[in-house]
């Protein structure tokens, strides 16, 4: 039996490992402050995805419209060399220039490609370098008026001649511990299985099933930077995704014991621009998550779902649709907050109505099949949950952690083995479990852990399903990390 707390700060590591970290604090003369950088900047740009690898400079600046014009910089006029520090912004003879670990470079830029360059650059600084960084915008006190998705505006269809094929990301827990070497080594490791994942079965849809972030792990108000930064790779290939809150993307800061040793506590730098009341240590709000990501994103599906259903926010529905006509549903996909964090980890009985309502609205006589996702299993999931390793009912390849599941039933359960509509249901939380067990007509399944964040070190994959329209069937498996799949499912037919 692993032991284990789904609810528990996903940094955890053995104690061996604790004692083996790097006792870093940062060096103040490597800060970077860049004014003005907006917070949920692209970051695809950091990562050749393709590959994993961090990009070049030279090979950044590919991605903008212009291409630079380098020239050779001199700073022994302008800048003392005493007085040159990475992330300082130099004059000199070629132009404009910043100085990046000792190197300088220096261009002719226009204004705008400058100051995306300056994203990418901070971007990767904030994950290479031991130190938090606020920039002056869209902090998450950010009050601009931006509208959320509520209704449908898009839909998905499937491609005439072929199947619906939906990628599950699930607990990959970006962000943690950002003032250590490995805490952003493991957010570029799990960039890396997202890519493998999505060359590998190439998706149609993406699904973000919840603990997209560690906030526990993250002292500054940019949980939104580390969000982007998980959509990269789905984002890259312009694949289209939704996403559900965990009980982790908006936990409360967890001070690191570590902090109040010798070592302190890493600086926290802000703009001139903006007040002390900001670098305080307080996260981003599920709401603020959710308005970053659609704001954004125009592959994302994903929407705030009905404000009296609050304080849960991803709480909506999408329509896949037949390949010969958009406005006939081959299966509809529901997507709940299961709460934690900053509430109890809990689907309410406003969520169950909503849905009951829903459903009856839109599908009143049960014949098109609709699959559900949210991130921690309910209570059905312990009673169904095989005794033992291949139980016969069951399919999947781990089967020994204990399910860790929501604190209360509120009749969601019920009305979903009431509807015959209802196929499966596809959760996260736990990181050792990769089953789907059948309770009566409905399938419960776990998703893969697809992160290196978080506890638990089992190879990582993804849990991927395939719709096909003509016959309808509902098909399941793993896809892992190192390419091979396993597990298959018939979930429906």
């Amino acid at each position: 039996m692993v032991d284990f707390n789904p609810g528990r700060r996903c940094s955890t590591r053995s104690q061996n490992e604790r004692n083996v970290r790097p006792q870093m604090r940062s060096n103040p003369t490597t800060s970077i402050l860049v004014e003005g950088v907006r917070e949920g900047a692209k970051m695809n740009e950091m990562f050749d995805l393709k590959r994993g690898r961090t990009l070049q400079l030279q090979s950044w600046l590919k991605v903008f419209d212009q291409e630079p014009k380098w020239a050779k910089c001199s700073t022994s006029n302008e800048v003392e060399p005493h007085d040159i520090h990475p992330g300082r912004r130099i004059s000199n003879s070629c132009g404009r220039g910043i100085l990046l670990r000792n190197i300088t470079f220096c261009y002719q830029l226009p204004s705008l490609t400058w100051t995306m360059i300056l994203s990418v650059i901070f971007s990767t600084l904030l994950l290479s370098s031991q130190i938090f960084t606020v920039s002056r915008a869209n902090n998450g006190d950010d009050q601009r008026n931006v509208t959320l998705r509520t209704t449908a505006e898009k839909y998905l269809q499937i491609t005439k001649g072929s199947s619906f094929k939906i990628a599950i990301f699930a607990d990959l827990h970006f962000g943690e511990d950002a003032w250590t070497l490995w805490g952003p080594q493991q957010d570029i490791k799990s960039v890396k299985v997202m890519s493998t994942i999505l060359d590998n079965e190439h998706p149609d849809f993406v699904v973000y099933l919840g603990d997209v972030i560690t906030a526990n792990n993250i002292p500054i108000k940019n949980a939104s930077l580390y969000w982007n930064q998980a959509l990269s790779p789905t984002r890259a290939r312009n694949t289209p995704w939704a996403s559900v809150f965990g009980n982790h993307d908006d936990a409360s800061f967890e001070w690191p014991l570590e902090w109040f040793s010798a070592t302190g506590i890493p600086p926290v730098n802000c703009s001139v621009k903006i007040s002390g009341e900001l670098c305080r240590f307080k996260g981003t709000s599920r709401l603020m998550l959710m308005k970053n990501e659609i704001e954004h994103n125009a592959f994302s599906y994903s929407r705030r779902g009905p404000s009296n259903l609050w304080p849960s926010i991803s709480n909506y529905v999408l329509q896949v649709s037949s390949s010969s006509d958009s406005q006939v549903p081959v299966a509809f996909m529901y997507f709940f907050d299961s709460g934690g964090g900053s509430y109890p980890e809990i689907l309410s009985t406003a969520q169950a109505e909503w849905f009951r309502v829903k459903s009856q609205q839109i599908n009143p006589d049960a014949r098109v099949p609709e699959i559900i996702f949210w991130h921690i299993p309910s209570k059905a999931y312990k009673k169904v949950a095989p005794k033992f390793k291949g139980h016969k009912h069951c399919v999947g390849s781990m089967f020994t952690e204990t399910v860790a599941p929501q604190e209360a039933e509120m009749g969601m359960m019920k009305i979903l083995r009431g509807r015959s509509s209802v196929k499966a249901v596809f959760v996260g939380h736990n990181h050792g479990l990769d089953w789907c067990c059948p309770d009566k007509k409905l399938w419960l399944c776990f998703s893969r852990h697809t992160g290196y964040g978080g506890y638990g070190n089992w190879p990582r994959g993804s849990r991927i399903l395939e719709i096909t329209q003509e016959p309808f069937s509902l098909k399941s498996w793993i896809r892992m990390e190192d390419g091979h799949k396993h597990s298959d499912v018939l979930l429906s037919s």
